[in-house]
């Protein structure tokens, strides 16, 4: 006897068919239809079998026993398609049916309007092909992830936020950023400044926002640039608590010139920045020095532009909540945590009481403390953007009583800038960049000083008409049309995007070249292209 089986998929319709031969009786042959269909309004499964035989001789009595086998099996068959109906159905299966018989249960055209609402509110564009279907499937998945953690009723909600079309492993990579080797680390420098006192009493809360000590949340993007974030936070807020002036600094400073030890847009330490600060003299501000997110060259004019100076740093002493919450009652304290989690990734509001462990990997300030609800927590301060978190915080869980790192690690690595005296005189805005001379592709053709020639008709080893890709050191592509930034040098030119590298799925959209120019277009010295 032979059995075959056939699955169909049409539209909401699964159909099986499957049809039994038994061997010396040819004739004897019976198919079995299992459908199961399901519709959009997802009412209970329907599912209908027939058996049809396919032909009806006269049988024997042998022949009868032979068909009496083959119905046999056509109901074990049956049974089997059954539940391999259900195996095949969980692999297709949509958002809604997964979640029908739950409070969490959400139809195709909800998940489908969140996603075009989210794609309008965060100004999402892919342009990859297939890429929006692909970040579909993930944006569905963290839904998921989404709604059922706010069912168990946590302390904390998580949300769509920025992060939604990214897979933890996505996310991590991209905005935490690398971790700076330990063998590396500048020794700790302990302080008993804010040690704990035996009958001291410290604010029940305190939150320095309200005081005037913190700049709007800024936005490090696509940049693993949060330790300078953190280092500027504590040095602008004890800036404010000693002068009275709030200023924005500039974090771009500390990415295109702190490069002894700290590693730009690729990680750093926040004691690293502090050091670069006090041996600069002080850090320029925000404004005249103004943050790109991406690594560049440092700016010496800028540089040399002392805005704000402090005197020094400390580290609060590790593994001791108290002494870091004395810490932060007196000023804004940069601290390190574990933000890798999924929860972390997606947190919208409340006191985070999720998983996280103590890997350091993202830099922060601790802005103050409280108590909600009996809940202690820590008022931290990130660097993604007002749109992520409350309004750009999260309030993680304080006083764990079974650790002593503290909530995702943050009592591991606490330090904070010290200030005791008046800033350097201003020194104004600082003057223009001296004018470069442009770029030499040939003997006739130029291109900027800030574009890379690019050669958009090649014959042999000869180029006979060169382009201008608006960018320093860019990739040119292959088509002769497009180029790509230096930081993202891989060509895509089927897609027109640019990638970090081969196995990284995020790029940006590739950069057209204009036409070079002849000599005479450029006053002044030239020099020649490395491109």
């Amino acid at each position: 006897m032979s059995v075959g089986v056939g699955v169909v998929r049409v539209g909401q319709v699964t159909q099986f068919s499957a049809r039994i031969v038994s061997i010396g009786y040819p004739h004897v042959s019976t198919s079995i239809y299992f459908q199961y269909s399901h519709n959009q309004t997802f009412s209970p499964r329907q599912v209908h079998c027939t058996f049809s035989p396919l032909s009806t001789p006269s049988f024997s009595s042998s022949t009868n026993m032979v068909s009496s086998t083959s119905a046999t099996m056509a109901i074990m068959l049956l049974f089997a398609l059954f539940a391999l109906s259900s195996a095949l159905d969980m692999s297709i299966i949509s958002y809604d049916n997964a979640h029908q018989d739950k409070a969490t249960w959400r139809t195709d055209e909800e998940v489908n309007s969140l996603y075009e609402e989210w794609l309008v509110k965060h100004g999402k564009l892919y342009n990859a092909l297939g890429e929006k279907d692909k970040r579909f499937q993930i944006f569905k998945d963290n839904l998921r992830f989404i709604d059922q953690q706010n069912a168990e009723n946590r302390t904390y909600k998580l949300g769509l936020n920025r992060f939604a079309d990214l897979t933890n492993e996505e996310y991590r990579a991209r905005y935490l950023g690398t971790k700076i080797d330990p063998k590396r680390r500048l020794g700790r420098t302990p302080s008993n400044r804010y040690a704990p006192r035996v009958g001291e009493t410290l604010p029940d809360s305190v939150d320095w926002r309200k005081e005037g000590a913190v700049v709007p949340v800024k936005d490090q993007a696509s940049c693993g640039s949060c330790w300078a974030f953190s280092a500027i936070g504590a040095v602008e807020g004890i800036n404010k608590i000693v002068t009275g002036d709030l200023i924005s600094l500039s974090e771009q400073e500390l990415v295109d010139c702190d490069t002894g030890y700290n590693m730009g847009c690729n990680g750093g330490l926040m004691d690293y920045a502090f050091e670069f600060i006090i041996k600069n003299g002080g850090i320029d501000s925000e404004e005249d020095y103004p943050y790109k997110g991406v690594d560049g060259l440092c700016d010496e004019y800028r540089k040399n532009a002392k805005v704000v100076a402090i005197d020094g740093y400390e580290d609060v002493n590790a593994y001791d909540e108290l002494a870091l919450k004395k810490a932060v009652a007196n000023q804004p304290v940069s601290v390190a945590v574990e933000g890798g989690g999924r929860e972390f990734q997606l947190y919208s509001s409340g006191v985070f009481t999720g998983r996280c462990g103590t890997a350091l990997d993202h830099g922060v300030v601790a802005v103050g403390y409280g108590t909600d609800n009996g809940h202690d927590y820590w008022i931290v301060r990130n660097s993604w953007g007002a749109d992520w978190g409350e309004e750009g915080y999260i309030r993680l869980e304080r006083n764990l009583g079974n650790s002593r790192s503290g909530k995702c690690g943050i009592a591991i690595e606490p330090s904070y800038p010290i200030k005791t005296g008046q800033n350097p005189p201003n020194p104004g805005p600082s003057p223009p960049s001296p004018v470069k001379p442009p770029n030499i592709c040939d003997n006739y053709y130029s291109c900027s000083d800030t574009a890379t020639c690019c050669c958009i008709f090649e014959f042999g080893n000869d180029c006979f008409e060169w382009g201008c890709c608006p960018l320093e050191g860019a990739t040119c592509c292959d088509d002769h049309y497009s180029c790509c930034p230096h930081d993202y040098p891989i060509c895509n030119t089927y897609a027109g995007t640019c990638l970090r590298s081969k196995n990284n799925p995020f790029g940006v959209k590739a950069l057209r070249r204009t036409p070079a120019k002849p000599h005479g277009a450029f006053a002044g010295n030239k020099k020649v292209s490395n491109a």
